[in-house]
């Protein structure tokens, strides 16, 4: 790769995102201008001071409203991007994503146990809100239950695991049905999470999740070429140096993290991580420290734009974001199973 390739790839996706964002600002009920909206977000950035000419009704509508919405959906459209590459980078597998191999049910049915049983989402454990924590618990659970049931039960190989995740999801999705029918009282909350949404979107979770975020980008950022030894197989990476377990467990530990932190303020949100980073290999190669940022970048950019189709296709109704993300999810999908069975005949 020329070494200027990567650096204008990733001032291409950074551009992408800061358009995806400027489109999403404008879109809504209330009318607000172009130019102005695009002087308010550059004067949040340190150092820059610009009369934007927006009223006070548009400068609240666009801080308190629409701005905390599009930093937490890009927030969770890099999260889940990025656990989706690490996922695929850890089972060398192109269908690996959050949603199949069980830790977006896991860590569903773990903060909907919270929410019926734990005293709900303002229930704290040493200060840490117990929702995040009891999603990273049931995440990290979800991905075991289902490397374990695709290794020994199915005898490994990239349909075992698949299928075991699709196995672990269902039976949680079960469990999650019977506890949300002997607590109909907290059904409508529930189902928020089943469906994903931003419509509850306000600083104070952003601020929530903004450090289990940093700690899982940086954690599974700092693997990027361990995941590349990785792709060698485990007695490559073992000759080069690299211990192969104790690299998996740490990287699908911070990859359940970020999948949980995404889960606990936007509930389950499918596709982003299986789309995205077949999206950006396309373009940035399989090379992991070129394809971990730049999923961060267009997963957050993907995420945004799903989120503004969400909001206003329907309008004044709102689709639940994950209606829009399977739509595209879907059929993707089916193209890279069959592109994957072909390739393992």
């Amino acid at each position: 790769m020329h070494p200027t390739r990567p650096t204008i790839a990733l001032l291409t996706g950074l551009l992408v995102l800061l358009l995806a964002v400027l489109v999403s600002s404008l879109g809504g009920a209330a009318g607000l201008p172009v130019a102005g909206t695009a002087k308010a977000l550059l004067d949040k950035l340190p150092f820059v001071d610009l009369r934007t000419g927006l009223g006070p009704v548009q400068l609240s509508v666009l801080d308190q409203i629409r701005l905390p919405r599009v930093v937490l959906a890009t927030l969770v459209g890099a999260l889940l991007a990025q656990a989706g590459a690490a996922y695929q980078g850890v089972f060398r597998n192109p269908l690996s994503d959050s949603g199949t191999i069980g830790a977006s049910a896991g860590a569903g049915m773990a903060a909907t146990l919270v929410i019926v049983y734990g005293g709900g989402p303002e229930h704290t454990v040493a200060g840490i809100g117990a929702v995040p924590l009891a999603a990273f618990v049931g995440a990290l659970g979800g991905v075991l239950a289902s490397y374990v049931l695709g290794t020994f039960v199915g005898r490994g190989g990239t349909a075992s695991l698949i299928l075991a995740g699709v196995a672990v999801s269902s039976f949680v999705g079960a469990v999650q049905a019977f506890v949300m029918q002997r607590s109909t009282a907290d059904v409508r909350q529930v189902y928020s999470w089943l469906f994903g949404s931003f419509a509850a979107a306000d600083w104070s979770l952003v601020r929530l999740a903004l450090p289990y975020a940093v700690i899982s980008v940086l954690i599974v950022t700092v693997h990027a070429r361990h995941l590349d030894v990785l792709a060698l197989g485990d007695d490559e990476a073992a000759t080069l140096g690299l211990h192969p377990v104790r690299t998996r467990v740490i990287v699908l530990a911070a990859a359940s993290l970020a999948t949980a932190t995404a889960v606990a303020v936007s509930g389950i949100i499918g596709f982003v991580g299986l789309v995205v980073p077949h999206v950006v290999r396309r373009v940035a190669g399989p090379g992991h420290r070129l394809l971990l940022p730049m999923s961060l970048l267009v997963g957050g950019a993907f995420l945004v734009l799903a989120d503004l189709l969400a909001r206003t296709v329907l309008a004044p109704a709102e689709l639940p974001i994950g209606v829009v993300t399977s739509f595209v999810g879907a059929p993707f999908f089916l193209v890279i199973l069959r592109a994957t069975r072909e390739r393992d005949r």
